[in-house]
């Protein structure tokens, strides 16, 4: 199942990011002057999305780049949030892995360097410690933007749940 420009402006209104901007930054192939995050930075979400999301979907380098860019573009205290929550992540890394998150060797270096942080059982909290900031703003903002994309709700069985359009069968059907 491959991930679309489409599922990362669905993935945007889901989290209340609308307007021209986010569509812009959402459309954008290339950078800008004065891009909301560093290359780093996103190269981090990028890294963290393809050790969470699921291997059935393609396209998410493309998909987490745009995603996060746009969702950080207006929000300046979500972006100092992304940005700290990078920077632990790489603290750690660099301390038990000898390199940032984003230069380990393989997918299942980072998905060991996010169970050794703490990252994948922590209860997510943006004002936490450094394990609970790393799932709020890195791991459970790029499942949400997976799951409530079309292709990220189709692979979990919801791309047409009971109470919403799609068909006369979609509100006859009771919860399974």
């Amino acid at each position: 199942m491959e991930l679309t420009r489409r599922d990362v402006l669905a993935a945007l209104a889901a989290a209340g990011v609308v307007g021209a901007g986010a569509h812009e930054y959402a459309e954008r192939d290339g950078g800008s002057a004065d891009p909301p995050l560093t290359d780093h930075e996103t190269a981090t979400l990028v890294a963290v999305a393809e050790v969470a999301y699921p291997s059935a979907v393609s396209n998410v380098p493309d998909f987490a780049r745009r995603y996060s860019v746009a969702r950080v573009n207006d929000d300046a205290d979500y972006r100092a949030g992304v940005r700290e929550a990078v920077a632990d992540l790489d603290d750690a890394c660099t301390s038990w892995f000898d390199d940032r998150f984003a230069a380990l060797d393989d997918d299942d270096a980072r998905a060991d360097a996010l169970h050794e942080i703490g990252a994948v059982v922590a209860t997510p909290d943006p004002s936490g410690g450094r394990s609970e900031r790393i799932r709020h703003y890195l791991v459970n903002e790029l499942l949400y933007a997976l799951y409530t994309s079309p292709t990220g709700a189709g692979l979990a069985g919801l791309e047409n749940p009971p109470g919403y359009p799609g068909g006369d069968t979609s509100y006859q059907r009771g919860p399974q």
